[in-house]
């Protein structure tokens, strides 16, 4: 699966992972999450009457009609209910361009009272975002609807132990209560303490689109949905997130895959740290215009070198800034005063000084459009994305300069825009927070 983009203290990095998985052990028999103790056979008409089940569902969350919807769950589970009219409320709210369920056949297993246990597979499409269905598995169980022979209703869709051993990245609709805001191009996911930030969030965003587009060549959707949240447990889930800490990052660009086994990417979204969404300016822009650009790019920076990746997203996100408001960070000036002998490495790329990277992969990017034209940026991004393509070699190929050249200049790049002394007042998306 593609990796994480994310902005490291201002600087981008970025998938949330929320555990899902199999049945073992034995359970209270009145605990309706509990795993099944054994199993039975089943009449052969029971996958079909649990699809229609699931059917109906669908129908009803399409539909937007909550009655249809709870006739089709089981009574006497408050918790339950109170959860499943939380999860209906926020799916409601997206533009679903598909929504259904399969069954998992093998995956039957009766229980005591006629109930089943059964993997489902859910697969959702946000209309004018996802290029592909996202399919979600997980356990479901159902229980025969009083007085109603042949009919089934939904008594829990969480089977913890099922979930431990077969981890999901679920969406935050999936785990709390959410507000879609919606703006050109943007489906912006909050929460009730950081939807009041949502008006210029969203307006931001809608501004990044049409900024990234004037630069980026490529064709792309120009649409990208925003998880903008007021904790960060969604932020603290995504796989490989630099640093491990998600206090390090205030913006993330991510891949979501179609399956959770990986293949084709359904989508890249935006999350962003709380803390950003207090901070409307020059810098929040920026940083939301790096993202952008990686949603921009899809896949196409994904098996290149991260100097390159990274040091495009940054060369985007300061085009519609005078060169007097292009910040670096202080440590960068002082880095390139000292001499830099090498492009930072993928596997450094995000430690302690990674704001020095972020600003080196910038100014290697400026010299190279500075020298050889802006064209020359995406030629070399195509290059280097071709399979089994040694990227030093296609740097010399292409642009006549050698990896510890190209670094060399852009150091005296740094220098000459930036006095030793200090540089630009504040630390740029990309520079460590201080």
């Amino acid at each position: 699966m593609p990796g994480v983009r994310v902005l490291v203290a201002g600087l981008l990095l970025a998938v949330p992972g929320s555990s899902l998985a199999g049945c073992s052990g034995s359970a209270p028999p009145d605990d309706p999450d509990a795993a099944p103790t054994a199993a039975a056979p089943a009449p052969p008409d029971v996958v079909r009457r649990l699809t229609r089940a699931l059917d109906r569902r669908a129908e009803a969350v399409r539909r937007a009609d909550a009655a249809a919807f709870e006739a089709g769950l089981a009574r006497g589970r408050p918790d339950f209910l109170r959860e499943q009219r939380v999860w209906f409320a926020g799916v409601t709210q997206l533009p679903l361009g598909r929504l259904d369920y399969v069954v998992d056949r093998a995956s039957l297993t009766r229980v005591a009272g006629g109930e089943y246990w059964v993997v489902v597979e859910r697969r959702l499409q946000l209309e004018g975002y996802d290029a592909v269905p996202v399919t979600t598995p997980d356990r479901f169980r159902f229980t025969p609807a009083p007085g109603r022979p042949g009919r089934f209703l939904l008594a829990s869709t969480t089977d913890r132990d099922w979930e431990a051993a077969h981890p999901v990245d679920l969406p935050p609709w999936d785990t709390g209560r959410i507000e879609v805001r919606t703006g050109a191009g943007v489906l912006g996911i909050f929460d009730a303490g950081s939807v009041p930030a949502a008006d210029g969030v969203v307006a931001a965003v809608e501004r990044g689109l049409a900024d990234v587009a004037a630069v980026v060549p490529y064709p792309w959707s120009r649409s990208v949905v925003v998880y903008a949240l007021s904790d960060t447990e969604f932020l603290t889930g995504l796989e490989d997130l630099p640093g491990g800490d998600p206090e390090r990052v205030d913006g993330v660009a991510f891949p979501v895959p179609a399956t959770p086994a990986g293949g084709r990417v359904a989508a890249t979204r935006i999350v962003f740290h709380p803390r950003l969404l207090d901070r409307p300016g020059p810098q929040r822009d920026r940083l939301i215009r790096h993202e952008l650009t990686h949603v921009a790019l899809g896949e196409r920076d994904d098996v290149v070198p991260l100097w390159l990746s990274e040091g495009l997203a940054e060369y985007v996100s300061v085009r519609p800034l005078a060169p007097e408001d292009r910040m670096i960070a202080p440590a960068a000036v002082e880095r390139a005063a000292e001499g830099l002998d090498a492009l930072p490495p993928d596997g450094t790329f995000n430690d302690e000084d990674s704001s020095v990277h972020y600003a080196v992969a910038w100014w290697a990017c400026e010299y190279l459009a500075d020298s050889l034209g802006e064209p020359a940026l995406w030629t070399l991004l195509d290059a280097m994305g071709e399979p089994g393509a040694d990227p030093g070699r296609v740097l010399q190929e292409r642009t006549g300069v050698a990896p510890d050249e190209l670094v060399g200049r852009a150091a005296r790049l740094i220098l000459a825009r930036y006095p030793v002394s200090g540089s630009a007042p504040g630390s740029p998306p990309g520079a460590p927070a201080s």
